[in-house]
């Protein structure tokens, strides 16, 4: 059981630590809590929905709502942001609300306010394609009373794993990479220097929601469900664990979503699952109060 817990705890938290990334990449660059980013998220796993009903492969169908999502961030960034670029936090702060309530309504309007579940047609052709059991299906090795493990968990593990590692590279050994960290530390500086600010932010704002789309994707097969509200929950518990692990620290998200998906997923084992989604809650608030910068954020002092 306890064993089982902490394999649940991590598909979950992996998952929550791709949004994560999205939340604290932007701040990171901008200093800016994108709280439309869990509406991303949201879009992301409606879009693969769709591209998958109208035939495309499950591979394309990522790929194609991966896209769609950057797209839509670069315009959030452009419509939204931009304009904001020297106004107050509290600006921007309100901007973001509203883009998320927006992106809500308007998923509403296009696939309506109704739960929307993935044909077991298509995922199980997918994965027999390829020459893996039906994904609900546990490993010979992984298949006991007391551990069970799906090969739907490990490729979801192994996906998250993946597109966090080339997030990594990314930010660290590319040029793109280097301008981001550049406007990070001085956007004044990095713009004297050559750098094109506002692109490289548009750049983080991609790069952000294609993390989103593929975790909307993954929590959409995962539990076989999805529906316009379903980001404002996701972007809470996103945004707790990038608080968790230190907003701003791209590891720290990793970090922080994998546990926050496994205190949840024990809460939800011995406490009540009525509790699962006020660990989020305590979790951040609890970092707040006793130590800001988050378990692997670095202090910053301001000079006056």
């Amino acid at each position: 059981m306890l064993l089982q817990q902490i394999v649940n705890g991590l598909i979950l938290g992996s998952i929550y630590s791709l949004v994560a990334v999205g939340y604290t990449l932007v701040y990171g660059v901008i200093e800016i809590i994108n709280f439309a980013h869990g509406e991303i998220y949201m879009l992301g796993a409606f879009f693969f929905y769709s591209f998958l009903n109208m035939g495309f492969p499950i591979i394309f169908a990522l790929i194609l709502s991966i896209f769609s999502c950057i797209a839509v961030g670069v315009l959030l960034d452009i419509v939204a942001y931009r304009p904001l670029r020297n106004a107050d936090r509290l600006s921007a702060l309100i901007t973001a609300i509203g883009m998320s309530i927006f992106f809500q309504n308007i998923a509403m309007l296009i696939w309506g306010a109704d739960v929307k579940r993935f044909s077991s047609e298509l995922l199980p052709a997918f994965f027999k394609k390829n020459f893996i059991n039906l994904p609900n299906e546990s490993l010979p090795f992984f298949n006991d009373a007391f551990l069970s493990v799906s090969y739907l968990q490990v490729i979801i593990l192994f996906i998250s794993l993946l597109f966090m590692l080339g997030l990594h590279i990314i930010v660290n050994k590319t040029k793109i990479g280097t301008a981001m960290r550049a406007i990070a530390q001085d956007k004044q500086a990095a713009a004297l220097m050559g750098i094109n600010v506002n692109s490289v932010i548009s750049w983080a704002f991609g790069l952000g929601s294609a993390l989103a789309a593929v975790a909307g994707a993954l929590i959409g097969i995962y539990y076989n469900a999805i529906y316009p509200t379903m980001g404002y929950i996701a972007g809470v518990k996103a945004f707790s664990a990038a608080v968790l692990g230190g907003i701003g620290s791209i590891s720290g998200a990793m970090f922080g979503g994998i546990l926050l998906g496994i205190a949840e997923t024990f809460g939800a084992a011995y406490i009540s699952s009525e509790y699962r989604h006020g660990i989020a809650y305590g979790a951040m608030i609890f970092v707040i109060l006793f130590n800001p910068s988050g378990l692997l954020g670095k202090k910053r002092v301001e000079r006056v």
